[in-house]
């Protein structure tokens, strides 16, 4: 494939970080251009980031020399592709005027995910969604385009949730996270209120998750995505881990369960394959049978495509025939956050939407 020139907006933070890192040695995607606040604009990447690069991994020396550009269409290079790891606030503001200049949008921000004509895409389960772009793009007379992706727990939630519903059909859901410190962002969570504590509340978070896996599990009718209708209630909380978002489910179905069947069902989900994306999994659910697995340290990275791949454990009865309790981990900044908007961009270039 001819590679795809893109810029990323929202460079500076967590999740522009993991773009830079996974998106620079991508075989289908070159890097032309990078855009932040005023604040970081007129700087080389290297002297604004010299004490905010957080990640392991050195910044690759060309885009350490590139010069942070503003947010403007009109200030960067022209582009295929512009991945948004830009706040909800700013992106609201910023990405409308991107796809309207001619850039289709893989976003990472929140602004337009449950907006009607908006695709919401985890690929593995709802890629017929991407056809609500041609109407976003009639309705709103756009060039380009906005995807977005889900909050950084709704999206192993919902994988997790697909295989089960289709099998046995989801009446009702009851989750709870213990979400990593990465989650939060840069600054992040203050180190005297998280280190030995965990903070039972995330603004906006426990919202987020319930109404996003109900428009990735609907169905695409017409012009629009008729929600999944089961019930869902979720407690999210912030603990001291630093990467990779630990969930509990109790599920309630709508037939009875086999828990050998479950777990079948489960570990069968499909993948990718025949698409050829290099940032989907061969596997994207990973079925653990250890009592004390999954857990963020040994799981987060889980995958043929490191941290892509959510990892289901402790799958067991519920209190009856019709019900199910499990675990799982995904990392969040990773197939959460960063490796969310790079499939998603993958999907729409073999789809061509790019």
């Amino acid at each position: 494939m001819h590679k795809k020139s893109c810029v990323i907006l929202g460079c500076t933070g967590t999740v522009g970080q993991r773009l830079i890192e996974a998106l620079y040695p991508h075989p289908w995607f070159d890097i032309v251009d990078i855009a932040a606040s005023k604040r970081s604009a007129d700087q080389k990447y290297k002297d604004r980031m010299r004490d905010s690069w957080y990640l392991s991994s050195n910044i690759p020396e060309e885009i350490s020399e590139m010069v942070i550009k503003p947010m403007d269409p009109n200030a960067v290079e022209q582009a295929d592709l512009a991945f948004s790891a830009l706040p909800s606030g700013v992106a609201k503001e910023v990405e409308p005027q991107f796809a309207k200049a001619g850039y289709v949008i893989t976003s990472n921000a929140s602004a337009f995910r449950m907006v009607e004509d908006v695709p919401l895409m985890i690929p593995e389960i709802n890629a017929d969604h991407l056809q609500l772009i041609e109407i976003q793009k009639e309705k709103r007379n756009w060039s380009g385009a906005i995807c977005t992706d889900p909050n950084c727990t709704t999206i192993g939630l919902a994988m997790v949730f697909k295989p089960i519903n289709d099998r046995f059909g989801i009446e009702q859901a009851i989750m709870n996270t213990w979400q990593a410190i990465s989650g939060a962002g840069l600054p992040g969570v203050p180190g005297l209120l998280i280190t030995d504590n965990v903070i039972p509340y995330i603004g906006g978070e426990e919202e987020k998750v319930i109404s996003e896996v109900q428009k990735i599990l609907g169905k695409f009718e017409n012009d629009h995505i008729k929600k999944a209708d089961f019930k869902m209630a979720a407690t999210c909380t912030r603990v001291p881990s630093v990467d990779g978002h630990f969930e509990t489910a109790y599920i309630k179905t709508k037939e009875p369960v086999d828990i050998d069947e479950v777990k079948k069902v489960i570990r069968e989900f499909p993948g990718l394959d025949s698409l050829g994306l290099p940032y989907a999994p061969k596997d994207p659910l990973i079925v653990r049978e250890e009592t004390n697995r999954p857990q963020p340290r040994l799981d987060r990275m889980a995958g043929s495509v490191p941290g892509m791949a959510v990892s289901v454990g402790r799958i067991r009865q519920g209190l009856d025939e019709k019900s199910i309790n499990l675990c799982l981990i995904s990392h969040n900044t990773i197939r959460g956050a960063a490796g969310a908007v790079i499939l998603n961009a993958e999907l729409m270039c073999v789809k061509n939407y790019v």
